[in-house]
């Protein structure tokens, strides 16, 4: 770290070194449907993998917005490896929602890479002092290359009533199935995971409530300035992410664009068709109309956390909302650059297919639909009930 330069600026600094690497490394990223191990240890030299660790575990707890930062520029160099740093990062920070004592055992290894989801696709059954586990869990981005996993379930109470809980388990308590293949989001190895009878302690098992409202009991080292709203946390991440992505078909676009010839016309240099003028322009706009709104949730949300407060009912309901309108924004600035690319991008060697694919494929997802984000911000902004837990 040079002088003046902050923990945050340098893992900047040290991914920005790494992007010509994670772009080169694509296609064998596509091809194995993993990314190579050499993007995990780029990323680990760099130490992405402590931006959420606790800094009293030996993590470097940066805010949110210094996580953001940090996660745009992987994806800059690539979606999909951006996409699995993101998941990994936002769940060290989940960890931080479980008791002293799970915290103690997940983050004995600062650079822990965590996976898994939201979904309650599992059950959990009281069992001793614990319970068991069993379930399968579907597009489980960042499992096959994490140290452990959290997993949504339905607890099954002895006098027959139910409850939404969330455990974290060691990842090598699940079987990994090979069922990913898709065609974007491809070096994300999203696959399957299935726990059968796995024994969890209690101690590992958190409500979904406190969850949602980082309100669990048994925690006596509180980070100052680090209580953020569950979803409000993971969708600011997400859409970080999707604003490197765009960054980088940008920067692609560019490098690509002079001389090329535009194919059965008089044109020898693209650059000087007004559409394509036109074409960039607009994407340019996207991406700062993007990074605009998002640049507004950063101290929204980190008044609250240093302030030791939940964000407001309104205020998650627009983080949610406006984090799928740049997620829309940044997509459709992908999707402009690459249909000015021309024919020759669909090959696998031109990188620009490889974020339009990407990108498409994680706006797909179902935190992030346009539609269904749109819908709850509406629904508050009218002053009626948001009709979803998941704020």
């Amino acid at each position: 770290m040079t002088t003046g330069q902050t923990a945050a600026d340098a893992v900047v600094q040290a991914v920005a070194d790494i992007v010509p690497t994670l772009r080169d490394n694509g296609p064998k990223a596509e091809q194995q449907r993993w990314i190579p191990d050499e993007n995990i240890e780029l990323l680990e030299k760099a130490d992405v993998f402590r931006i959420a660790t606790p800094g009293r575990f030996g993590g470097l707890d940066l805010p949110l917005a210094d996580q953001a930062r940090i996660l745009a520029e992987i994806a800059r160099g690539c979606p999909s490896t951006g996409w699995l740093a993101m998941v990994w990062a936002s769940n060290a920070w989940c960890a931080t929602l479980y008791p002293d004592r799970t915290q103690e055992e997940v983050f004995a290894d600062p650079s822990v890479r965590i996976s898994g989801g939201f979904t309650p696709s599992g059950t959990l059954t009281p069992s001793g002092d614990g319970y068991l586990l069993n379930g399968s869990w579907r597009f489980n981005s960042g499992c096959r290359g994490a140290d452990w996993n959290i997993a949504a379930a339905i607890l099954e109470l002895p006098d027959g009533t139910h409850d939404e809980v969330v455990a974290i388990v060691p990842m090598s308590e699940f079987t990994i199935a090979d069922d990913w293949h898709t065609s974007s989001a491809e070096a994300t190895g999203s696959s399957t995971t299935t726990a059968k009878d796995v024994a969890v302690p209690a101690h590992r098992v958190i409500s979904f409530g406190d969850a949602i409202l980082n309100s669990t009991a048994g925690r006596t080292q509180l980070t100052p300035g680090r209580g953020y709203g569950l979803f409000s946390f993971v969708v600011a991440e997400c859409a970080a992410t999707f604003l490197g992505m765009a960054r980088g078909a940008y920067e692609l676009f560019l490098e690509r664009v002079p001389g090329r010839p535009i194919t059965y016309t008089s044109w020898t240099d693209q650059r000087e068709h007004p559409l394509t003028q036109i074409q960039l322009a607009t994407a340019a706009n996207k991406i700062a109309a993007a990074e605009g709104i998002a640049a507004s949730w950063w101290p929204l949300l980190q008044g609250r956390a240093d302030a030791g407060e939940q964000p407001t009912t309104e205020e998650k309901a627009l983080v949610r909302g406006q984090s799928a309108y740049v997620i829309q924004l940044a997509k459709e600035a992908v999707e402009i650059l690459y249909n000015a690319s021309g024919a020759s991008a669909i090959q696998r060697s031109v990188p620009i297919q490889r974020f339009f694919r990407d990108t498409q494929g994680f706006s797909l997802h179902a935190l992030l639909l346009l539609s269904t984000n749109l819908e709850v911000q509406g629904r508050v902004l009218l002053g009626l009930d948001p009709d979803t837990p998941l704020l």
